[in-house]
């Protein structure tokens, strides 16, 4: 019986740092945005080049690992190189790989361009990622109190739905942690998932798009009518918000140097559903999710200072959040 079974991407990243890139601002009749652009015929000498494994289903379910649950992951990959390095990683973690290979498309793979303003940019090919059969799943594995969606699309959102179905027939907890991409959908698209959720975990943009909202409470309150009993909305280093459906929660991070963004929601919901999962207390749960994501950020790669159960138990001791 795993803990929790985490479904959905995985990925090669290769992180690409040049001294070419440039900041260009400028506005819209919506807001202001920023793009990175580069010399057009020009060849760009890349000062530094870092191999990882990325994806919100690898990332989590590493996050996972080291704090100590019992965690599987769920996923498709190509019949590739790629795979055996993204699964001998998952070994090396302590995480039992579920993942189904296919010869008809690539491991997925992400190319993350140079980190401006500690922000990034990345061209993701998605690959395999999106063709997660229901039918390829042997369901004798999946013996969980847990399952944790993070975002699958294409043939593989249809298998996070029948799986959602599935958890809710078999007594098992979803936690879904949703990207833009389906957030865009809107809640009619996601609600067989949604009426099965325990836990939705999203940032602010995303809320706004499920909604149509701009008052955080009047979201939290749009997001507990589509399904979820936990809501918790992330504003990146601004104040965060989270909801039992009766008591709002807030908490804001702690100052500290900002590295690089990559994995930070990843590291936040992952820690934040292990608190709900070995405590119950939401106040708990934020601490971690908070703990965890600043330490990723301070550094390069999405797993790389991800922390174990002893060392965000000592940073909790350390450093205090405050949560109102």
């Amino acid at each position: 019986m795993y803990d929790v079974i985490c479904v959905g991407s995985s990925t090669v990243d290769v992180f690409a740092c040049s001294k070419r890139a440039d900041l260009i601002t400028f506005k819209d009749c919506e807001k202001e945005k920023c793009m990175l652009a580069y010399p057009i015929g020009s060849k760009i000498l890349i000062k530094k080049l870092n191999f990882t494994t990325g994806g919100g289903g690898t990332n989590c379910a590493v996050a996972f690992s080291r704090l100590g649950l019992k965690t599987a992951y769920l996923g498709k990959m190509g019949d590739d190189n790629n795979a055996q390095l993204v699964i001998k990683n998952l070994k090396k973690e302590k995480v039992d790989s579920l993942a189904i290979l296919g010869k008809d498309n690539m491991t997925g793979y992400s190319i993350i361009l140079d980190s401006i303003k500690h922000d990034r940019t990345i061209l993701a090919y998605k690959g395999a990622n999106n063709h997660l059969k229901w039918s390829e799943i042997k369901k004798n594995k999946l013996k969980t109190k847990w399952f944790y969606f993070s975002t699958l699309l294409e043939t593989s959102f249809k298998t996070l739905e029948k799986l959602a179905i599935y958890a809710g027939k078999n007594n098992i907890k979803v936690a879904f942690n949703v990207s833009e991409y389906l957030a865009k959908k809107g809640p009619k698209y996601l609600a067989k998932i949604l009426k099965n959720t325990e836990v939705f975990i999203l940032n602010k943009v995303e809320a706004k798009l499920m909604t149509k909202k701009d008052n955080v409470n009047q979201m939290l309150e749009k997001l507990h009518s589509y399904g979820p009993k936990i809501v918790a909305i992330t504003c990146g280093g601004n104040e965060l918000f989270v909801s039992d459906g009766s008591i709002v929660y807030k908490a804001k991070p702690n100052n500290i140097k900002l590295v690089e963004t990559t994995g930070a929601g990843d590291a936040f919901a992952a820690s934040f559903v292990t608190g709900l999962i070995k405590n119950d207390k939401i106040k708990t749960a934020i601490e971690l999710g908070i703990h965890n994501a600043q330490s990723v950020i301070s550094h390069h790669g999405a797993k790389n200072k991800l922390l174990t159960w002893k060392e965000i138990q000592q940073m909790c001791k350390k450093k205090k959040v405050c949560i109102n």
